[in-house]
């Protein structure tokens, strides 16, 4: 591949996740189901995040999802301690980022998203038993707790994510788009 061929990827590369993210935090503010404690069912920004990654690999994927978390960080913080920050926005929003190690798998695109939106979910699950057992109703276990919690909003959006992407005009929208990227 020749200089300008790279550079001109990096540069759609970097075009393209500046719009993701931007997508993704703009539809992080149209919650479906706003939850306590700063979880929501949102209108796919997850998808959004984790399709810097599909379509640009998994550097850009990272990249762009810890963004994305420092971001929502400093938008709409909630904050309790500070090495929870580490888990509930770098690590968590980075994880979306997963998703560039399946661009190139067989049905990469749902495999991805699955795994980064597990990866997110790993890091709010560890987050909300470590920082947040408090909030566990009395007598609930806080481990339980934090699983039901953010299984429901994840899992939640997930799924509907998962739903409509198994739609074949969205499904080929984002073939086309990424086969865009290789020419």
């Amino acid at each position: 591949m020749s200089d300008t061929k790279i550079k001109r990827n990096n540069l759609y590369c970097l075009v393209l996740c500046a719009v993701l993210i931007a997508m993704s935090i703009v539809l992080s503010n149209v919650k479906i189901i706003d939850m306590p404690y700063g979880g929501s069912i949102t209108l796919f920004s997850m998808l959004f995040a984790a399709l810097t990654g599909y379509f640009c690999g998994p550097r850009w994927g990272l990249m762009s999802g810890v963004v994305l978390g420092l971001l929502n960080l400093v938008i709409d913080p909630y904050i309790l301690f500070p090495l929870q920050v580490l888990l509930d926005y770098i690590l968590a929003f980075g994880a979306l980022g997963l998703s560039g190690f399946f661009s190139e798998k067989k049905y990469g695109l749902y495999i991805g998203y699955v795994v980064a939106i597990m990866g997110r979910f790993l890091c709010s699950f560890l987050s909300g038993f470590i920082f947040f057992a408090e909030y566990a109703p009395e007598g609930m276990n806080p481990v339980w707790y934090s699983f039901i919690y953010n299984i429901l909003y994840i899992g939640g959006e997930g799924v509907l994510t998962l739903i409509v992407l198994a739609l074949p005009p969205v499904k080929n929208a984002l073939v086309r788009l990424k086969a865009q990227m290789i020419k």
